[in-house]
């Protein structure tokens, strides 16, 4: 056998591989997401006084206000994250948490694009992103529920469309 139908071989074998494999980054991502932003909601709820008092000193309106809402969206976004339900969604406002966090309590540490991506809360940002737009992954509540379901009417619609089309 020549080296290149080896090679040919090999990848797609490996492929094959990593296809079969493709569920644990968003898994990881979405369990990991999770249990931090349980974590930081649930300290936060239990100190809402020192929440609301930081997000007064940067100056965030309505700051009692706000730390109720950013609070409570961690530690719910983090638990839906957390089980993989309604992740995509969960996603957004936890993404929004954090480009507040970019812009306020980070603000005076960013002078440019490498500075920016150092940032935790860029990189929660880029993960949450990653979720909302591919979704929780097949280890999920979501996929569990919505998953089969979903994946059977693509497969009826792209039937139909052959169906119409002629190619049968």
């Amino acid at each position: 056998m020549a080296a290149s139908t080896l090679i040919q071989v090999a990848r797609e074998r490996g492929e094959h591989v990593l296809k079969k494999l493709d569920f644990v980054a968003p898994s990881v991502a979405r369990l990991t997401l999770g249990v931090l932003f349980m974590s930081t909601g649930w300290g936060k709820v239990h100190s809402l006084p020192k929440v609301t008092a930081f997000f007064a000193e940067l100056g965030i309106p309505a700051p009692g206000l706000n730390a109720h809402v950013v609070s409570f969206v961690e530690l719910v976004g983090g638990a839906l994250l957390l089980v993989g339900f309604a992740s995509r969604l969960a996603a957004l406002p936890l993404m929004a948490s954090m480009l507040v966090a970019i812009l306020t309590a980070q603000r005076d540490q960013v002078h440019g694009l490498p500075d920016l991506f150092g940032l935790v809360e860029w990189t929660y940002f880029a993960l949450l992103l990653y979720i909302a737009l591919t979704g929780p992954g097949r280890l999920s509540l979501d996929h569990l529920l919505f998953g089969r379901s979903r994946r059977r009417d693509a497969e009826e619609r792209r039937e139909r469309g052959a169906l119409s089309a002629g190619h049968v």
